[in-house]
């Protein structure tokens, strides 16, 4: 033992006293928030109430939005690419996807790559089926959530006795991004997307709406008044933050609130004053840009 260790763990027999080095106090965690754009803040809102201590990194690859418009292997290649990017710059001790589309595939490259834990975002299949009373409930998600094999055996699994409407809308995670850059989108449009969830025939009605997307929820305010009938909304949101919670524990101090949060953008380019407001009152008073830009195929 050296001598610093030697007097650190010294035992002084006279006054039957051990001394061990001081420990330090537990360290709030950093939590990484990732979304293709701005679909996320929905997830990030609630893992601000549930770790009010923790130190937040809200990342939107926004410089590949809309994550729709490239393949599987495109998806892969560019998550990997700027999760390497944030995980050296900002030593997150968790990582949220905060993104169905991305959830679907990109997970288990991520948990081969990178040593911390990550939690994934995959529709609320499972709790709407137990919701539903009249076992007839909607998926509204993107095209590419819809299409994945992961989504349909998430339904031969958990909703076998359940008849269940996929939605795939091109339009929703855009039309979120322009409600709150300040150009929401016409009433029309908006219920045109959502449409398609609703389905009625004498055995019944669609009761339960999964929102798939987490860009969906910041339209909820929007839907609720266009639905031809009252429905349940799925927000997976509350899900992940319990998920979170569970993985790295409570609050060390509930009290002991932190305004260390702050978003990154791969791009920036449709930042102006409506978004910067946008994300102020959600906790986001600071961003900044780290560029990273699509590769050339």
């Amino acid at each position: 033992m050296s001598p610093i260790g030697a007097v650190a763990m010294r035992v002084d027999l006279l006054a039957g006293t051990f001394y061990a080095p001081a420990r330090m106090p537990p360290r709030a965690p950093t939590i990484l928030v990732f979304d293709s754009g701005l679909g996320g803040l929905t997830v990030f809102s609630e893992l601000r109430r549930a770790r009010p201590d923790a130190r937040f990194v809200y990342a939107a690859d926004d410089a590949a939005f809309p994550y729709g418009r490239l393949t599987e292997a495109e998806l892969v290649a560019r998550v990997l690419t700027v999760m390497d990017r944030l995980i050296e710059r900002h030593a997150p001790d968790l990582v949220v996807i905060a993104c169905h589309t991305a959830s679907t595939l990109v997970l288990p490259p991520l948990r081969q790559r990178f040593a911390i834990p990550f939690v994934g975002t995959v529709p609320a299949i499972k709790p709407a089926a137990a919701l539903s009373a009249s076992k007839r409930f909607s998926v509204l998600a993107t095209p590419g959530t819809v299409a994945r094999d992961y989504t349909r055996d998430l339904v031969e699994t958990y909703a076998a006795g359940c008849r269940v409407t996929l939605v795939g809308s091109r339009r929703l995670a855009s039309l979120a991004e322009a409600e709150l850059s300040g150009a929401p989108g016409p009433d029309e449009e908006i219920e045109a997307e959502i449409a398609p969830c609703f389905v009625a025939d004498e055995d019944g009605r669609t009761d339960v709406i999964v929102l798939a997307c987490t860009h969906y929820p910041l339209l909820l305010p929007r839907f609720m008044p266009l639905a031809p009938w009252p429905v349940t909304w799925i927000d997976p949101a509350p899900a992940i933050a319990r998920r979170v919670v569970q993985l790295i524990g409570e609050p060390l101090d509930p009290d002991a609130a932190t305004d260390e949060a702050f978003a990154v953008f791969t791009s920036a380019a449709g930042i102006g004053e409506p978004l910067r407001g946008a994300l102020a009152a959600r906790g986001l008073p600071r961003f900044r840009v780290e560029t990273v830009p699509m590769a050339r195929g």
